[in-house]
């Protein structure tokens, strides 16, 4: 395979020309060959292994793509993998394994909320940096007691807004909410409300389920029922698919929503008759075959979907979101600098907190005060039409 082009790295490959002509810690004429080894927790079985297994395919794409870059000099990134079963106690012990390995320098943990929320205490005792990829506010806030913990997928607040913007535009003033009934689908429910209160939409009724389930047809049923003009889903993927599949049956004809933790695959495969003209608000990453390249990070996340497309036959909106996070802590590594054969975890956890850079997600800036980079406005509209995902206009 080709290397990535992209402008990022071109910025990596910048920030190595410096690092070696300033000689560095290690003195002139030798280069630093020590690993860059990322610790990855994943929910690799149970309930969200789907989205597990899409973050480790994006890990190991773009972390091959940096090794046979030359972005890194002459350092190469090692990936270790652990499956926390989508269990929060197993994650636990994966991520007190990792931090025990004094060679491990970062850690990426996926898409479970519960799991990530549950290792902060040992995350900020053990002092290792860790980018998780649940969206839960909770993991990165509040700073003060997170230092060590950064978040790498949409905030529920700025979903919630253009989710309610969408709303409005279509006249739409009657909703029901589906959410999950874990950290982020009750923020998510909390956030709506704000929304909905600025914009004068009623809340009809709202229903939880546990991300576990694998029937969700009565709660969709009472949602549907009545006045309700629109259906938003605030559920993981498969949840998702689950419930527009239940709206249809039960005949529902008005609108549906789809928060971003709802996002999954680009083609929606046996969903896409109930999702017909579904809105879905995502990063335009998943739909970048529609956007012409204008500038290189475009042109970035678009070569970013050919290689997953061209690897995997299909393409998974949240794949983005782990190849930024390798991509954070490659540059962090780079820049934190120190000795050779000693793993600077403070100086990473430092660079990744004033990190800035158009990812393949879109803008990405954290701060001392901020540890959740997602920019709002990585966020677009997107609409469901022909079975698959396409940008909205």
């Amino acid at each position: 395979m080709s290397p990535i082009r992209s402008a990022t790295i071109v910025a990596l490959a910048s920030a190595v020309l410096a690092t070696t002509l300033t000689g560095c810690s290690f003195g002139a004429g030798q280069e630093d060959a020590s690993p860059i080894v990322i610790a990855a927790d994943l929910e690799l079985s149970g309930a969200a292994a789907p989205v597990g297994k899409a973050y480790q395919r994006a890990l190991e794409l773009k972390i091959e793509q940096l090794n046979t870059s030359g972005a890194l000099g002459g350092r190469k990134i090692r990936l270790e993998v652990k499956d926390n079963r989508s269990d929060a106690s197993e994650s636990l012990r994966n991520i007190t394994d990792f931090s025990g390995d004094s060679k491990v320098s970062a850690i990426i943990m996926g898409g479970c909320n519960e799991c990530a929320v549950g290792a902060v205490l040992t995350i900020n005792e053990k002092k290792i940096p860790t980018i998780a990829l649940a969206p839960s506010s909770a993991i990165s806030t509040p700073v003060a007691d997170r230092r060590y913990v950064f978040k790498l997928a949409p905030n529920a607040a700025d979903s919630a807004a253009a989710l309610t913007t969408e709303l409005r535009r279509k006249g739409i003033r009657k909703v029901a909410v589906l959410h999950s009934d874990d950290d982020y689908g009750r923020e998510g429910l909390t956030a709506l409300r704000g929304e909905f209160d600025k914009a004068k939409i009623r809340l009809v009724r709202n229903e939880a389920v546990r991300t576990t389930d694998t029937d969700v047809s009565q709660p969709v049923r009472l949602l549907t029922s009545g006045e309700t003009q629109a259906l938003l889903l605030w559920t993981p993927p498969e949840q998702a698919s689950l419930a527009a599949t239940s709206a249809q049956e039960a005949g529902f004809s008005g609108s549906l929503f789809l928060d971003a933790a709802a996002a999954g695959d680009l083609f929606l495969g046996n969903a896409a008759r109930s999702t017909e003209r579904a809105t879905l608000i995502f990063t335009q990453t998943m739909v970048i075959d529609d956007v012409i390249a204008t500038t290189p990070a475009k042109a970035a996340r678009r070569q970013w979907f050919q290689d997953y497309t061209a690897r995997f036959g299909g393409y998974n909106g949240f794949s983005s979101f782990a190849a930024d996070a390798v991509q954070l802590i490659a540059d962090a590594a780079l820049r934190a600098g120190g000795p050779a054969d000693q793993v600077n975890r403070d100086g990473i956890r430092d660079v990744l907190e004033t990190s800035q850079m158009d990812g393949l997600s879109g803008p990405i800036r954290m701060t001392p005060d901020n540890h959740s980079g997602l920019m709002p406005q990585a966020l677009t509209t997107l609409v469901a039409r022909g079975g698959r995902w396409r940008l909205a206009g």
